[in-house]
């Protein structure tokens, strides 16, 4: 018997190794083959475990573990930093959903204290899951993936409230009075002891075991940390989840948090893996065939109600229609914590055994069709945009002045437009703003509209993706478009949609990998920077610069990099050129501005005694000195200090007329 529970276990990953290695090739999510592990190794499949004791075992520890992680990566500090549209987005989401809930709970004539349960657990969802999709498709910083983990992050909080909520709920429907007391009496303790653990006990017991540099003792110490809040909790008559997640919390606002979580993130794929296995378990295979139409219907119905509840709070938020609808389709699932409260539920008697089988049962459908409707939730977004639904729709909450297209338009010519205001896009809107150059900006996100607006930006709230917004921002006249953004689906759309809009328009994209470089020069990119590649070359100067290689070495190197790797780039999206010059092919060929230092060597010389063409092989198309600008500037033009000249020629040639411009101190190329 000692052995059962490791037979159990090994039986139990052998299967999901095959399980996942068959679904990897079929392209089907993960997630999918955990559940259905779950549903094989199961009591109602294969019986490979068929105690009930082992499987609320298994269900138990995968329970632990999963909020644990959950808990130890959640952070108070960076809870505050989004706190509106976590309290204001999250409220809104299960105000909706839960009302709408007990609406459909009650009409389905059960009773009221069910109906309330059920309703408040279906408004949660899966943390788990949207979360590491949306970290698959690098869509965490995206305006839809901050929204989304947001409302995530209000529920997780809620989670617990519910969770105390259950023993009052279970206690007034059997007429126990004394439930209240004991739900305040436990509340508070539950309070005192974060408070403690996480002002005193867990610092310096963390503190402690830090000097001794084991990192063994360290790991140990963590787990031991989980295990007993958790036993702690239980003890009080709460579950083990509620314990496994201020657990984490408590470490998560520890000075040791990060050290904390990089030792236990190695873990956290196994800890969701055994958790979603232990919920396959756990459903009855012949309940589900009796009633599968049944189940699919509410399924159904639960995905069209928090989709529309989650693409409506978002809405109220002040985000774009486009949004709204990803945040929603996100969102449209029942999550981890919900099967944690219903199995709560079961046990304290408010949940029939019918009941929470088909709970359980809808549950699954809805986790498993998450990664597809996340998947096609680009295209479905789209499909609403170009619905015919009146203006404010698309302006959302916006006054008329903030909204691009809702005044008379951007009056600007040979401007740069550059579409979200993140790091990237504030970087470009100073360089603009130092050079002189014309600018707007185009951004989703409500608040940072406002904010720039009081601060003099020209900022405007809107879509990019729409064709409408990118014509008031005056696309055809415009010079430049930089994309700055992080959502992939968007960048796509926005470069496709322009290029259509202006064929001559400079279109510049922002991406983060270098996979996502080929099709957006096919959909009309002009250039592309990945930032995968820009980092690996800033990694490559730090390195040489140790090694005290020169200055002048590295910037030569790392213009070959840059001109043979983004020609490389651009070569594997089929050689993606401009009609006019199709039949070109000018390697490594570039036209770029340089300034004439103050003391350079070049100052108070013509071009005739420079030889630039000859010493150099490259070419000056113009002379741009203050106000006035001398185009095919001829052999008698002579530079001077200030001017800023443009030439043309192979990258390397470029990089030794910089040696020429600078100042007649450093050592001259001939």
């Amino acid at each position: 018997m000692e052995n059962v529970f490791l037979t159990n276990l090994i039986t139990v990953f052998a299967l999901c190794c095959a399980v996942l290695l068959l679904f990897l090739r079929l392209r089907v999510p993960s997630i999918i083959g955990f559940l259905l592990t779950g549903i094989l190794a199961g009591p109602s499949g294969l019986q490979l475990i068929h105690s009930g004791q082992q499987v609320q075992l298994l269900s138990d520890f995968g329970v632990v573990l999963l909020l644990f992680t959950i808990g130890i990566e959640f952070s108070l500090k960076g809870l505050m930093q989004i706190r509106k549209y976590v309290f204001l987005g999250g409220t809104l989401q299960m105000a909706f959903t839960s009302v709408l809930g007990f609406a459909v709970g009650d009409m389905l004539g059960l009773g009221l204290t069910e109906a309330v349960l059920l309703a408040l657990i279906v408004s949660l969802s899966s943390t788990a899951i949207v979360l590491k999709i949306l970290d698959e498709r690098a869509e965490t910083t995206s305006p839809q993936g901050r929204n989304t983990l947001a409302i995530l992050i209000f529920q997780d909080i809620s989670a617990l409230a519910i969770m105390l909520l259950i023993p009052f709920l279970a206690g007034s429907s059997s007429g126990v009075r004394e439930a209240p007391f004991m739900l305040l009496f436990k509340g508070a303790g539950l309070i005192a002891l974060f408070i403690l653990g996480y002002r005193w006990i867990v610092p310096q017991l963390l503190k402690l075991v830090a000097r001794t540099r084991s990192r063994e003792l360290f790991l140990m110490t963590i787990i031991l940390i989980c295990l007993g809040v958790a036993w702690l909790t239980y003890s009080l008559g709460l579950s083990l989840a509620l314990g496994a997640f201020l657990a984490g919390l408590i470490i998560s606002e520890s000075e040791f948090s990060h050290d904390a979580l990089g030792r236990i993130l190695p873990f956290r794929d196994v800890f969701v893996s055994v958790f979603f296995i232990s919920v396959g378990m756990l459903l009855d295979m012949t309940f589900l065939m009796e009633n599968l139409g049944i189940i699919l219907l509410a399924a159904s119905g639960i995905v069209v109600l928090k989709f529309f509840t989650g693409a409506v709070s978002v809405f109220g938020l002040g985000f774009p229609l486009r949004i709204s609808v990803m945040v929603g389709l996100a969102l449209a699932q029942v999550g981890e914590f919900s099967f944690i409260l219903s199995q709560t539920a079961f046990d304290y008697g408010i949940l029939s055994p019918s009941h929470y089988q088909l709970f359980l049962a809808t549950c699954l459908v809805t986790m498993a069709a998450t990664p597809f409707l996340m998947g096609i939730s680009p295209k479905v977004a789209d499909l609403f945009v170009k619905l015919r639904l009146p203006e404010r729709f698309n302006h959302a909450m916006m006054p008329a002045g903030f909204v691009a297209g809702s005044d008379d338009g951007v009056f600007l010519d040979d401007h740069l437009i550059i579409i979200g205001y993140g790091i990237n896009g504030r970087n470009v809107s100073k360089a603009a703003r130092m050079a002189g150059i014309p600018y707007v900006i185009l951004e989703v996100n409500p608040d940072t509209v406002h904010t720039e607006r009081k601060a003099g930006e020209p900022i405007f709230y809107g879509d990019a993706t729409q064709e409408a917004v990118l014509t008031h921002m005056g696309i055809a006249r415009a010079r430049v478009l930089v994309i700055a953004i992080p959502d992939v689906a968007a960048t796509r759309m926005i470069t496709s949609t322009a290029r259509n809009l202006s064929p001559k328009l400079h279109i510049i994209a922002r991406t983060r990998f270098v996979s996502e470089v080929k099709p957006l020069y096919e959909l009309g990119a002009d250039e592309v920077i990945p930032e995968e590649y820009e980092t690996s070359i800033e990694i490559f100067s730090r390195a040489l610069s140790e090694y005290l290689i020169p200055r002048d070495d590295i910037e030569r190197m790392i213009g070959e990099l840059r001109s043979g790797g983004y020609e490389m780039l651009r070569s594997l999206s089929g050689d993606a050129t401009s009609s006019s010059l199709a039949g070109l092919r000018i390697p490594d060929f570039k036209i770029t501005t340089l300034t004439v230092k103050p003391g350079s060597r070049a100052a108070g010389r013509t071009l005739t005694e420079l030889e630039l063409r000859k010493r150099c092989r490259v070419s000056i198309l113009a002379i741009r000195r203050g106000d006035k600008t001398i185009l095919n500037p001829g052999g008698d033009d002579m530079l001077v200090q200030g001017d800023d000249i443009i030439v043309t020629g192979q990258a390397d040639c470029i990089l030794d007329i910089i040696h020429l411009l600078r100042p007649e101190t450093e050592e001259a190329p001939f």
